[in-house]
């Protein structure tokens, strides 16, 4: 009654000093939230409710929350036109949730983030815990590790639950700008070919609108767990957790490749184990982890490229007992994950074991590593080969990633990767003529090649998580100009795509462009390496014109490999916008990592993944970083 009696202007004054108090602490957002009750008659919660905008939510520590819908009014196929800019990001206020020591950040890398760290409060470290010496790194970089780091335990345990997230930890979502939302519509137009013509098998076929397998487990489904989760797409992401719950059975006899059935399967279940808080995930992980471990019972403790996940045997493949490097090295992460969620020390004792026994090995090039390792020897093999490309490229990724994810402080993995990178500047950077783009070519028995892998994009998002975790600011410098190469690369191709492979043109020629393209080379399989890099590059600068670059992507896809009945297909000729020459495929991974990084380049919520609690997978599936118990 008293409050009807008041002027618009005290009622104002009033609601002002209210929430003046409840921001400096003299009250409670509880005693706030009753005074505006008897004030209004009306909860301060449902005040709030009315102004947010829906999306999806922040990543949190351990569990991301419940997925939302996306804005159904926008229909099926929206615009794809030129906009506008995001919104700038929103400061939140509040405690610290990280849980691991911030690393320290090079003042010429400051960002529009910088804001955002500064309200965070330092983490509590346990004083009476022995520390490890610094390492002194090239040029002068002092690593620090980070302290109290959970390793797995040595007694089996019952399956270790998400933590859940204090209340006082929730934020304000950031809403999902226009670029997200086609996004969005990009995924659910690859899901519905996927739903309507290849359900529960491993690729969509868009064109024939078929299937084809590969190990018969639903791969393109599980790549894309995840992606539905932190894309917000519920319906979506319920019909798929009930084909794993009622139709995913490993017990087949089957062969799969060791490698790519631990970062699609194994590392998609984790993934969205973490994510979501579901253990059908993590049961279904467990069961998949022992079906591969036969892969390691080999003379050398190097694993088999191929397991028998029914009869529980493994075998190299029918030409050779090889290895490639990068297979046997990157699957570490997950295995590593395993032991810790589980408490079973199998899985990481026999990929820790593949590391050290790799970190010993002679035949390495300034910490560049051969291509092919023997299961037999425990030998390189093909010596005198050194690329960043395939074979290789996620040798070095996980060398940087392991060591992140077990809080800096496996020294070796560390070393293991300064070396490297410093042998990649010595033996392989060279500059194109006419732009004097950097490059990392390869070198075959002191021979330098000017060919480049689409998939040494990877380089510059390794460099730049690198660089943000405390190394060398030198580390930065060339992810940014390994980032314009690798955009140059799509940019110089008449359809904006990239081809798998380019070579480059050392000398200047009238009529040339930098990028080369042979003929055998010029397919695009809808690859995530450049739109991974983007996103690392965005997140820790700022800098707009990473979005940009893969906005222009995005459409290109849209415009060159879009197939209008549902999906996405890879094309055979980058070169010919008239006639790409669709190739009737559309590989697992644009679900699990193109349109997932694409998502997360667009955004502007730094807590969307936070790159200080999670560590990402070769196959983009974020795992935790391990935190204090």
């Amino acid at each position: 009654k008293k409050w009807k009696q008041l002027s618009r202007l005290q009622r104002s004054v009033i609601l002002f000093l209210f929430a003046f108090l409840a921001v400096c602490g003299v009250i409670s957002y509880t005693s706030m939230g009753e005074a505006w009750k008897s004030l209004t008659n009306k909860p301060l919660d449902d005040q709030r409710t009315e102004q947010e905008i829906p999306g999806v939510k922040l990543a949190n520590p351990a569990v991301l929350p419940a997925p939302q819908k996306a804005d159904a009014n926008r229909g099926d196929y929206p615009e794809l036109s030129p906009q506008k800019q995001p919104n700038p990001p929103h400061v939140r206020r509040g405690p610290s949730n990280l849980q691991i020591k911030a690393p320290q950040r090079d003042t010429r890398l400051k960002t529009r983030h910088s804001t955002i760290r500064a309200v965070e409060g330092p983490v509590q470290t346990d004083k009476g815990e022995k520390t490890e010496k610094s390492i002194i790194s090239w040029r002068g970089a002092v690593i620090e590790p980070d302290q109290n780091t959970e390793p797995p335990s040595s007694k089996i345990k019952e399956p270790e639950k998400p933590s859940s997230v204090e209340a006082e930890d929730q934020k304000e979502p950031v809403p999902i700008n226009e670029r997200q939302l086609a996004v969005i519509e990009a995924f659910r137009h690859a899901w519905r070919g996927y739903k309507d013509f290849a359900w529960g098998h491993d690729e969509l076929k868009p064109l024939s609108k078929s299937y084809s397998e590969w190990f018969g487990l639903g791969l393109t489904l599980i790549d894309a767990l995840d992606t539905m989760w932190i894309l917000g797409l519920k319906e979506e992401f319920e019909e798929a957790r009930k084909w794993v719950a009622n139709d995913l059975v490993f017990d087949k006899n089957v062969d799969v490749n060791l490698f790519e059935s631990t970062i699609r399967i194994l590392g998609g279940l984790l993934s969205t184990y973490h994510l979501s808080g579901d253990g059908l995930f993590l049961e279904k992980a467990k069961d998949i982890g022992n079906r591969l471990m036969p892969a390691f019972k080999t003379p050398s403790k190097i694993p088999y490229s191929d397991v028998n996940i029914g009869r529980g045997t493994a075998h190299p493949p029918r030409w050779t007992s090889d290895s490639t490097v990068a297979e046997v090295t990157s699957i570490q992460l997950e295995f590593r994950e395993l032991s810790r969620l589980t408490g079973d020390e199998k899985f990481r004792k026999a990929v820790d074991e593949v590391m050290k026994h790799v970190h010993t090995l002679s035949g390495k090039n300034d910490g560049l590593v051969p291509m092919f390792i023997n299961t037999n020897s425990g030998q390189f093999t093909h010596l005198g080969v050194y690329t960043l490309g395939a074979r290789a490229d996620s040798y070095y990724e996980y060398l940087l990633k392991q060591w992140i994810q077990g809080g800096k402080k496996e020294n070796e993995l560390l070393e293991d990767y300064m070396r490297a990178i410093e042998g990649v500047k010595k033996h392989l950077l060279q500059r194109s003529a006419p732009k004097k783009l950097t490059f990392v070519g390869e070198l075959a028995h002191g021979h330098f090649s000017a060919k480049m892998d689409h998939l040494v994009c990877f380089l510059p998002g390794t460099l730049a998580l690198g660089a943000h975790n405390g190394l060398d600011a030198d580390h930065m410098k060339l992810a940014e100009a390994l980032i314009e190469t690798c955009y140059q690369m799509y940019a110089q191709v008449e359809t904006g795509l990239s081809p798998e492979i380019v070579h480059f043109n050392l000398h200047a020629q009238k009529g040339h462009k930098d990028v080369e393209i042979k003929p055998a080379d010029r397919h695009n399989l809808l690859r995530p390496e450049t739109v991974e890099s983007l996103f690392y590059m965005y997140r820790f600068t700022g800098d707009k014109k990473y979005q940009d670059w893969g906005w222009e992507i995005l459409q290109n896809f849209n415009k060159y490999t879009r197939v209008p009945t549902g999906g996405y297909t890879s094309i055979n000729n980058v070169q010919n916008p008239s006639n790409p020459e669709p190739r009737d495929k559309m590989e697992s991974f644009f679900l699990g990592e193109t349109l997932k990084y694409m998502f997360l380049l667009f955004s502007d919520d730094i807590d969307l993944i936070n790159l200080d609690k999670y560590i990402f997978n070769t196959e983009a599936h974020p795992l935790p970083i391990w935190v204090p118990a």
